[in-house]
């Protein structure tokens, strides 16, 4: 992720700006930079590396100027260096930008054919070029900035100053989280409130297609259609300390619909969009890949149930041999390494006792170890000898959502990579794989849309006593993510199970008061799931179909209820179906009055076997 904040106001902003960053830089420390209005134009203060490096910038050459804004950055598109680092500018207006631009190659070509000329490798200049194209058609900076946004694809959060406007910033949102924050004598633009903490109690938070215009103490805010809409302004209880809700009912909440955003990080880390192609970055991995005997994949809970759907990945990808087990098991059941054996290991903490007792162990046989973790500087990851980061930032929820997409992002990638060096998979399919990953966060936008349907039938689903989940091939690691989830905070008692065992024993539990959730997208493995389920629906099942809307037409209307994903490649469609399941699990636990955040009886960070 990126931070951002903005600040529209009475005394030179930018050592407050700086200041705030600091509670950003979780989000995002390879560059970062500050622009303000300095005598009505545009100034710059950019460094790579963390934070510190800016503050040095800034000492030897001081920001002064009322009206600007500030960013940290996770490196997307474009190496980290000061040439990449926001905020991105023309002579006309400056932007800073958390997400991901799609279609920002169309754009760039358009705008060049105009005459406007590039300077960084990022996808974020693209706005700047964009609204700076419609103000020269005589636009004015709110006109330029509505109708820029929306020629936007992707997932995004961007604030905005303008030349010769003291006091006017502009912040649009789609699926990446901004907020607004309300002084006394002037107003921010912040990544969430943590961030505007400092300034303010009072934020609201945009919505998806919001667009906030903020000149000094005023604020503008308008829906996506450009009408002015009202947000409910919270006061918050944000302080350096906490990380803060950002408007929701509970973090697992905001944990959900950030997945937008750090899924797109977390891709744009590995795949570069202009072939579309993974990089993974490590030359020695292609070598280890080509000459690996067997991939040995280990975790715990939720990160067990990703490296399962790696399993998929990386033996039809890649046709590389997988054992995967529970770290608990691994180490205690004197597993047999094979010469030029691989083992990866996934953790969203890099702490998890039992899954570092597993790496130790593998390492000390011989394995080349790899890590995929969310904290750099965890144990895991000192000790892995490849670390493969995932950018989901800090998940409260103890129920991992966004840690487990960003997780099967990662892995995704990885299996593409492995493919290619094992000469298994062509170049045509690397880019239509990579192509299919890359639109997730804008479906995932679209789905989270239906979110009310999700809501309506949690509340059926909590008023079960027990729950079938069902899947097919990849599909199947997420029927038992999804029980997971419903057992870890509605108390529920759930299963999951490869369809096609259904007839070998689960059957007998089925009855008209057990839900059985079936996750069948339209692909090779739809046929079989759906017999399976009709099998269900004929001892009087109470079926919920998850799948596209060709895969419903097909199965008819007999289940009970449907919920449809947008159509997309059947080997990205993990990460798609895993939002679904997710919300059922938070809507039921909410319609039984549990503690979503901090469910019984567990802990966030497993760190004692």
């Amino acid at each position: 992720m990126c931070g951002i904040v903005g600040i529209a106001g009475t005394r030179d902003c930018a050592p407050a700006i700086l200041d705030a960053l600091r509670r950003l830089e979780y989000r995002g420390y390879d560059s970062a930079g500050i622009a303000t209005l300095v005598g009505g134009k545009i100034e710059r203060r950019r460094a790579p590396g963390k934070l510190a490096q800016l503050g040095a910038v800034l000492h030897d050459h001081p920001l002064p100027g009322h009206t600007g804004i500030g960013h940290t950055r996770w490196a997307t598109h474009g190496k980290p260096s000061e040439g990449n680092a926001h905020p991105h500018a023309t002579d006309k207006v400056a932007i800073v930008h958390n997400g991901i631009i799609e279609n920002f190659r169309e754009l760039r070509a358009e705008l060049a054919a105009h005459g406007h000329k590039f300077e960084s490798e990022t996808d974020s200049e693209v706005c700047a070029h964009l609204v700076s194209y419609y103000l020269d058609q005589g636009m004015t900076p709110e006109k330029a900035a509505l109708v820029a946004v929306r020629r936007l694809t992707g997932a995004y959060s961007l604030a905005m100053i303008f030349k010769g406007e003291e006091g006017l910033l502009i912040g649009a949102r789609m699926g990446s989280p901004l907020a607004v924050g309300y002084g006394d004598k002037e107003a921010y633009l912040g990544s969430d409130a943590f961030a505007l903490a400092p300034f303010t109690n009072r934020v609201a938070y945009l919505d998806d297609g919001d667009v906030a215009v903020v000149r000094g103490s005023d604020v503008t805010i308008y829906d996506f259609a450009g009408r002015p809409a009202n947000r409910e302004v919270t006061i918050t209880t944000a302080n350096a300390g906490l990380v803060d809700k950002g408007g929701y009912r509970h973090f697992m909440s905001k944990e959900i619909h950030e997945q937008p955003d750090v899924v797109g990080h977390t891709l744009a880390h590995y795949i570069d969009p202009v072939g579309p192609i993974v990089r993974l970055g490590d030359p020695k991995l292609d070598k280890a890949f080509a000459q690996a005997a067997r991939l040995t994949i280990s975790a715990c809970g939720t990160a067990y149930y990703a490296g399962l759907v790696g399993k998929y990945w990386f033996e039809k990808l890649a046709r590389l041999p997988v054992e995967i087990d529970v770290a608990s098991e691994l180490r205690y059941r004197e597993p047999v390494y094979p010469r030029n054996g691989l083992a990866l290991f996934i953790s969203q903490s890099g702490e998890t006792a039992d899954t570092l007792a597993a790496l130790r162990d593998a390492k000390a046989q011989g394995q080349t170890t790899l890590a995929v973790v969310n904290v750099p500087e965890s144990s895991i990851a000192r000790e892995a000898d490849v670390v493969l980061p995932t950018f989901a930032g800090p998940e409260i929820g103890v129920a991992s959502t966004k840690a487990f997409t960003c997780q099967l992002s990662a892995l995704a990638a990885i299996a593409i990579a492995a493919g290619r060096a094992r000469g298994t998979l062509s170049a045509e399919d690397e880019k239509k794989h990579c192509a299919a990953l890359l639109e997730l966060p804008r479906h995932i936008v679209d789905f989270l849309k239906q979110e009310p349907k999700l809501e309506h039938l949690g509340v059926e689903v909590s008023k079960a006593r027990d729950v079938l989940y069902l899947g097919r091939g990849a599909n199947f690691p997420l029927a038992l993510e999804g029980a997971l989830k419903l057992k870890e905070i509605s108390y529920i008692h759930a299963e999951g199970y490869a369809a096609g065992e259904m007839k070998h024993g689960p059957i007998a539990l089925i009855d008209e008061n057990v839900p059985v959730i079936v996750i069948a997208p339209h692909d090779a493995l739809y046929e079989k799931t759906v017999s399976n389920m009709q099998e269900v629906m004929a001892r009087g099942g109470k079926v919920l179909l998850i799948s596209d809307a060709e895969g419903i037409a097909a199965a008819g209307t007999q289940a009970w209820a449907t919920v449809e994903v947008p159509r997309i490649d059947a080997f990205a469609s993990p990460l798609l179906y895993a939002i679904p399941v997710q919300l059922l699990a938070y809507y039921a636990a909410v319609a039984k009055g549990t503690d979503v955040d901090q469910p019984r009886n567990l802990a966030k960070s497993v760190t004692v076997e």
